[in-house]
């Protein structure tokens, strides 16, 4: 690996550490993933910055570009949200409605810049961002093209811990794969990437480029991202916020849990580890635990094909006679008006 420097005047906002591909062909991918922190409680400056890193990626000849989980809105890492069992504090409530306001809406102004940001770069762009819907927020992944196209999203299907006071939760009707000219791109967030039979559904669509966008800074998640790499027969782009405690709003507006003293503002509270690894379980960049930094390696899809000859999961290594799935995914909806229904039937005759 190597630190590449920008070929412009001006220095670049991040180094990109890249590992260089030997065979340069119509089959390879050149893929980035962020590892930066939120401008917490300030989306339009998170906007601005993710526009930094994506013309930083682009100027290094990136063709997908994914970025963390929950970039756009923040992590809020360390956060109780005044939340204990039978009561909510007054302050916490007011916490989450800052939180509920740096949240964005899907479709929305924020995703049509998103899109333009895709399209200007020319890159495929999946970002970790904070949804609301209403009053309830989803932790989301946004999928756009180089064309400048909106393609859809995927709503983390289970939250973890206490993101389950803040968070909603997905359905079946969110588990995408997108067809690309790069090939075929799909994402599961965090820790539902331990849930085996979500990453089989995944699987069974053909997911070619797993995106993992990630809270987990631990050295055990590098083992589940090989895991799912040999498992999958795919690349896997693992894409987690590097943040000092000084990243986040100071004392008393914000306040640390469960570590004991409040860290020093040059703490460091999440110390990345994104990556990327290839079908064959060889890790092509990264992990990454010294900073904020561009990720990048060039992707041989050639790779699947080679990996796919010793295991298929839900091909010839799989056997529907004993083990089966069945996932739903239509929209899970809390109130069907039957009016409604009856008139989207006439309109179909």
């Amino acid at each position: 690996m190597a630190l590449v420097p920008s070929s412009s005047v001006d220095p670049p906002i991040i180094p990109e550490v890249e590992m260089n591909g030997s065979d340069l062909g119509a089959t390879t991918v050149r893929a980035t993933v962020v590892q930066a922190s939120t401008v917490f409680y300030d989306t339009p400056a998170t906007l601005d910055k993710a526009e930094r890193l994506l013309a930083e990626a682009a100027s290094y000849g990136s063709q997908l570009v994914v970025f963390p989980e929950a970039f756009i809105g923040g992590y809020p890492r360390g956060s109780t949200f005044g939340v204990t069992l039978g009561n909510r504090s007054v302050k916490g409530k007011e916490e989450f409605r800052k939180y509920h306001a740096s949240a964005i809406d899907v479709p929305g102004p924020e995703v049509d810049r998103l899109a333009s940001l895709a399209g200007k770069y020319n890159v495929f762009l999946v970002m970790g961002a904070i949804e609301r819907a209403g009053y309830t927020l989803y932790c989301t992944v946004l999928f756009f093209d180089p064309q400048g196209q909106f393609l859809g999203k995927h709503r983390k299907l289970m939250p973890t811990g206490l993101e389950r006071i803040i968070w909603g939760f997905g359905d079946g009707s969110t588990i995408p794969v997108y067809d690309t000219p790069v090939g075929k791109i799909g994402s599961l967030i965090c820790w539902e990437n331990r849930m085996p039979l979500l990453r089989t559904a995944l699987y069974a669509k053909g997911v070619e480029i797993y995106c993992a966008p990630t809270a987990d800074a631990r050295e055990t998640w590098q083992a589940s991202m090989t895991h799912i790499a040999l498992e999958g027969g795919c690349f896997v782009l693992s894409a987690n916020q590097f943040c000092r405690r000084k990243d986040y709003p100071s004392p008393p507006d914000y306040i640390f849990s469960g570590i004991g003293e409040e860290p020093s503002p040059e703490t460091v509270v999440c110390k990345g580890g994104s990556v990327i690894i290839s079908p064959s379980g060889t890790v092509l960049a990264g992990p990454n635990y010294e900073g904020e930094a561009l990720i990048s390696a060039d992707l041989d899809l050639g790779e699947i094909v080679r990996a796919k000859f010793d295991f298929d999961v839900v091909g010839h290594y799989s056997r529907p006679d004993v083990l089966s799935l069945t996932v739903r995914d239509h929209p899970q909806e809390p109130v069907l008006f039957t009016s409604a229904s009856k008139a989207e039937s006439s309109e179909k005759q």
